[in-house]
């Protein structure tokens, strides 16, 4: 047969109807145009193990698989927001880009530089302390508080008291000085409704009413409500007592307290024996 003849055959078929299915491209439908109910559908091989959900690609698993897991890998550099998928963490980055503004995720601030962004956060984050001190080496987190902390090298007290000469280094401790000027008391007891000068004497006060005994003793564990009160109480444990009485064999830490007891032998002294009131 020819290859005329035979192109000729075929062409004949094309037109008669005679190529069948099994002869053209499978196009998933019958010939009346229905979907083919034999054919199958695309395989899912990849199950996501919490829902039992089908996935045909495996990345697209992994992104369902975050919705039960929570996982949040995409991190942005800028302000540390994470994002559970790709797109949605693409897009807050173009916020950056397009309003040109950095956003701090801790207090809510904005800069338009990424650097003061960045001076912000390690100060919310780690305290930075970038002020040091010249004379000593300590730093400091604010300007004002090393300024304050040199004068204690230099001596400087630019502070004066209206009243009289006295001056300070610190502003604080002149408007406390003040105060024994003007008889200002600012602090008042919510219990009784005493004043006082300082904050510390307020304290110090409201523990009579609430009782409260801060201090205790390493040693012995007894507790004390004034901080004068323990600090005398522990030197009886360190230091020697030197104070010896001459009438007995008492000692003691501090000559004031020898003094007091040897008043006990000199009013014995004083006081009249029982044989001579037997007498008179």
């Amino acid at each position: 047969m020819t290859a005329y003849t035979g192109n000729k055959m075929l062409r004949y078929k094309f037109i008669s109807g005679q190529c069948n299915n099994r002869e053209r491209p499978d196009s998933g439908k019958s010939p009346s145009g229905e979907p083919d109910p034999e054919t199958p559908k695309p395989v899912r091989p990849h199950h996501c193990s919490h829902c039992g959900k089908s996935f045909t690609w495996l990345s697209k698993l992994k992104e369902h698989e975050r919705t039960h897991t929570g996982e949040k890998p995409y991190q942005c550099a800028i302000c540390g927001k994470t994002f559970t998928q790709l797109g949605g963490f693409q897009y807050h980055e173009r916020t950056h880009r397009e309003k040109n503004t950095y956003h701090c995720s801790q207090n809510g601030k904005t800069f338009t530089q990424l650097g003061n962004l960045k001076k912000n956060e390690r100060i919310l984050t780690q305290g930075e302390k970038t002020n040091h001190c010249s004379q000593c080496g300590k730093s400091f987190k604010w300007l004002s508080k090393l300024k304050e902390h040199e004068r204690t090298h230099t001596g400087e007290k630019p502070f004066q008291c209206s009243h009289c000469d006295k001056k300070f280094n610190q502003s604080s401790h002149l408007k406390e000085h003040e105060r024994t000027h003007t008889g200002e008391k600012p602090f008042r007891c919510s219990q009784c409704g005493k004043g006082f000068t300082w904050l510390w004497n307020l304290k110090t006060h409201e523990r009579t009413h609430t009782g409260e005994k801060p201090y205790q003793c390493s040693l012995c564990g007894k507790t004390f409500t004034q901080l004068g009160g323990f600090k005398y109480h522990e030197r009886t444990h360190t230091e020697k007592k030197t104070y010896h009485c001459s009438h007995c064999e008492k000692t003691f830490t501090r000559l004031g307290n020898l003094k007091k007891h040897e008043t006990i032998h000199t009013q014995e002294e004083k006081a009249p024996s029982a044989d001579i009131l037997l007498v008179s």
